[in-house]
């Protein structure tokens, strides 16, 4: 499964059914996975231990805001790149919530993307690196969007 996403809650299922939804269309498998950081950290290390283990390559999106200890957790141990998309609800959330997301320390390289369908075509476009089909239908996207305007 080239997409994982990891949620630090349950009620961001939602968010992130719609961004595993945009995968499948481009033929990505995904799967969800809810594992907060804070309250179920062991399960968060075995969720590494399963991605590290991994021979195919494999894109983690952390779906969590307030204080995204995942995405930091995710970056520092884990071996596959790592988005932050925080499921922001407002303008007040975003000034609150967005900066645990980009302030992360040295050598604990996670992407922050805000837009849910920016943040999954990130991480198609990484997989797409060694996958010339997925790089064909990214390619036919971009000549479509190019094509309206």
């Amino acid at each position: 499964m080239p997409v994982t996403f990891l949620l630090g809650s349950k009620s961001d299922t939602e968010f992130t059914q719609k961004m595993a939804d945009m995968a499948k269309e481009f033929g990505v498998s995904s799967e969800i996975i809810v594992a907060s950081a804070h309250k179920v950290p062991e399960k968060v290390v075995k969720e590494v231990e399963k991605l590290n283990a991994r021979m195919e390559p494999t894109v983690v999106i952390a779906v969590v805001g307030m204080s995204n200890g995942l995405g930091g957790v995710l970056a520092g141990t884990c071996l596959c790149p790592v988005i932050n998309c925080p499921p922001l609800k407002d303008h007040d959330d975003y000034l609150v919530n967005i900066h645990s997301s980009l302030q992360l320390p040295s050598d604990v390289p996670a992407m922050t993307v805000v837009n849910p369908k920016n943040a999954v075509l990130a991480a198609l476009k990484i997989l797409a690196l060694g996958d010339k089909k997925l790089r064909s239908k990214l390619d036919a996207r971009m000549k479509n969007m190019k094509a309206e305007y």
